[in-house]
């Protein structure tokens, strides 16, 4: 659509803040009103809209997508997202390892067995790491309490807790990044490092190198907006 504004602004609203749009509070697609946690939030989705051009590309504003996904998405199915988030630490990445090569076994265990150990001294899991693809059941117990620090986020940091479970596909190398362990270049370089084996034996076609370059980009869309939730 065609840039209908000329202002934008940050600022109060019930209940938080919100951007506007000539003065008045814009709403999410699903007409709900925009109700952000902090300031800097509403400032740093203010400035997405600020900076659009003469048509709005709502791709070019991931803040905006994650705050609207909280309010029409993650609120009126809280309890689903969370279940649906939680079942990654089943079959969390970091808890399968290669067989072979040798150098590939040695750079998963570099990577992935401080994970491990940290969701162990951090959240009392112990997570079970097992040699191939063959499915190993995890504690339940431990599950859990994997599942009650997603329990304690708000829509807010769920919105974008998804994506980066969803990109990374490990709730542990998730945990961190909430837990400021890991940054978003981190958390991707952790999670990607099969695919940069792979890479780095037999290259990269245009069509992996621009996949990679777009969830490089979201994970780091999403650490953003979940640091934002924080401030």
């Amino acid at each position: 659509m065609k840039r209908f504004y000329k202002q934008v602004t940050a600022g109060d609203v019930d209940g938080g803040y919100s951007v506007f749009l000539d003065g008045r509070p814009i709403k999410t697609p699903a007409k709900s009103a925009l109700v952000l946690a902090s300031l800097p939030m509403a400032e740093a989705i203010a400035a997405e809209w600020d900076q659009q051009k003469e048509e709005v590309t709502p791709a070019s504003m991931p803040l905006m997508r994650y705050a609207a996904t909280a309010i029409d998405r993650v609120t009126p199915q809280r309890d689903k997202v969370i279940e649906d988030l939680s079942g990654y630490g089943d079959t969390d990445l970091v808890c399968y390892r290669a067989t072979y090569p040798e150098r590939l076994v040695q750079r998963q265990s570099e990577a992935w067995d401080p994970l491990v150990k940290w969701v162990a001294d951090e959240h009392g899991v112990n997570l079970q790491v097992t040699a191939g693809v063959g499915y190993i059941k995890q504690d339940p117990k431990g599950l859990a309490k994997m599942k009650s620090v997603l329990e304690a986020q708000s829509d807010l940091h769920l919105a974008a807790i998804h994506d980066i479970v969803s990109l990374t596909g490990s709730l542990v190398v998730t945990l961190a990044v909430i837990a400021g362990r890991l940054n978003a270049e981190e958390a991707f370089e952790i999670s990607e490092l099969d695919e940069t084996h792979v890479i780095e034996e037999w290259g990269e076609d245009a069509e992996a190198a621009a996949r990679r370059k777009n969830n490089k980009a979201s994970l780091v869309s999403a650490v953003e907006f979940l640091n934002l939730c924080d401030r």
